[in-house]
């Protein structure tokens, strides 16, 4: 069930938000653990079951390391390992056993006939909750959760379930036993609501055609066409998981939860190092905290320093994916780090030679998601090389064309919301006696517009891909 889908809209979220408001202060947590529950198991109803495991061995592995009496280093440790074992173990059977099998078999001249498994949605993320309520839990940072409803409601809450944020539970462990929702937090939950479901369906799903059709092996193209299908991309991918990301925290505001951000407009990063402390931003955190400092930071020698990186970006390809391509992806970040600290050392830049590596980030950027969206490595030196002149195609196309005259406003609009001028633009009219009419009248009636003509793509079924409903 997508948040951006008719029963979502209409069905779902109206029916929980008025049980919720009308349940006892007790019945609360236990509405939205059914909630979450019905939302999982109404695309996946037999992964359910993999989700509950996950819920359960996690509490008991967190009880056994707190267990009183035990407290050795050694039992906690013990229990630890178990529990990563167990956790990465699942996680891997599901999202990684065919792809290593392959390699292995290819490896040894084997054909190995592998079970053809399906990949329970948002594992990913629930797992890396799972993992970091553990490791927190032996690390002495948080306490253990008694409650396993408590529990099970963390980690399956509905709105950061398949997407993320990934939320830690020292962030929440309060709220989940003592929020309110107000009046005005509910407002600002649905206005947020409001902002990521326009950016979902209105920009990501026009400009998503766009970069579809570039991206598609047949048809005639053109320098221009896979330049502006990169652009699209880059837009979409954007607005899709921000987009979620935005729908999530404003659905947590409604229930009475505060979730971090997870996006600080990415394409403003002046390097490609700060280009991850604002894309994914929980993600990142999560590396950085339970891989990146656990195996010394850059508080070593230059060669280990080195190992940590490709670890964690070697890691963080393989987390998006099981195919070569995300690997790659994951590596040449790696090597983009690398090149950062030793060689270029954006923060002592200044002028136009600053400026100069912000286009170079960007452009970086770029080209590692059409790295990112293509099927194969082959597949995506093509495009790239087709992107530079390289493949004898012409430089325009009448699809060019047609692109922009039937998304151009989308593509416009998606560069516009990209950068912080509509926030800029938008604090400035709250100034003076002009900016309460703006919002209290002018804004809301704005959003309820736009949310309606949003709405109007998803009653007519418009197209609704979303990319990182697949990790």
């Amino acid at each position: 069930m997508f948040f951006s889908s008719a029963i979502f809209l209409f069905a779902f979220l109206p029916i929980v938000l008025l049980l919720y408001c009308l349940a006892g202060q007790r019945l609360k947590n236990g509405i939205l653990l059914a909630a979450s529950l019905l939302f999982y198991a109404y695309g996946e109803p037999k992964f359910v079951f993999v989700m509950l495991a996950s819920i359960v061995l996690n509490y008991a592995f967190a009880m056994l390391i707190e267990l009183p009496g035990y407290g050795s280093k050694r039992w906690r440790r013990d229990w630890l390992l178990a529990a990563l074992a167990c956790d990465l173990g699942i996680l891997f059977v599901f999202k990684y056993l065919n792809f290593f099998g392959h390699m292995v078999g290819k490896a040894l001249h084997i054909d190995l006939q592998l079970p053809s498994i399906a990949l329970p949605i948002g594992i990913s993320f629930f797992t890396f909750q799972a993992l970091s309520y553990v490791v927190d839990v032996y690390r002495g940072t948080t306490r253990v959760q008694r409650n396993p409803f408590s529990l099970a409601l963390y980690i399956s809450f509905f709105p950061q379930l398949i997407a993320g944020p990934i939320v830690r539970y020292s962030t929440i462990a309060e709220q989940i036993d003592d929020r309110k929702v107000t009046p005005e937090k509910l407002s600002q939950g649905v206005q947020r609501f409001i902002v990521g479901f326009c950016k979902k369906v209105l920009l990501a799903n026009n400009v998503a055609l766009v970069a579809e059709a570039a991206f598609d092996v047949h048809g005639e193209k053109s320098v221009a066409l896979l330049w502006v299908g990169s652009l699209a991309y880059t837009l979409q991918i954007f607005f899709d998981f921000c987009g979620y990301s935005d729908m999530a925290i404003g659905l947590g505001k409604m229930f009475g939860f505060e979730f971090e951000e997870n996006f600080n407009y990415p394409y403003m990063a002046k390097s490609v190092t700060d280009f991850w402390h604002r894309w994914h931003i929980s993600l990142s955190q999560w590396f950085r905290d339970y891989v990146y400092f656990p195996l010394g930071g850059s508080r070593v020698t230059p060669a280990r320093h080195i190992f940590n990186l490709f670890v964690v970006w070697f890691l963080t390809g393989l987390w998006h994916g099981a195919n070569y391509t995300f690997l790659a992806w994951g590596m040449m970040y790696f090597v983009m780090q690398l090149v950062e600290k030793f060689l270029v050392k954006p923060q002592r830049l200044n002028g136009a030679t600053a400026m100069g590596w912000r286009v170079v980030t960007l452009l970086i950027v770029n080209f590692g998601w059409v790295l990112f969206n293509s099927l194969s490595i082959a597949d995506a030196k093509q495009y790239i090389f087709g992107m530079l002149g390289l493949r004898g195609l012409p430089l325009w196309s009448a699809a060019v064309t047609g692109s922009f005259r039937e998304y151009g406003v989308f593509l416009l609009l998606g560069v516009m919301f990209s950068t912080p001028i509509t926030k800029v633009c938008g604090q400035r009219l709250c100034l003076g006696r002009a900016g309460t009419a703006w919002q209290k009248v002018l804004l809301p009636l704005g959003q309820i517009a736009v949310f309606a003509w949003a709405v109007s793509f998803v009653v007519l079924g418009a197209h609704n891909p979303f990319i990182y409903f697949n990790f």
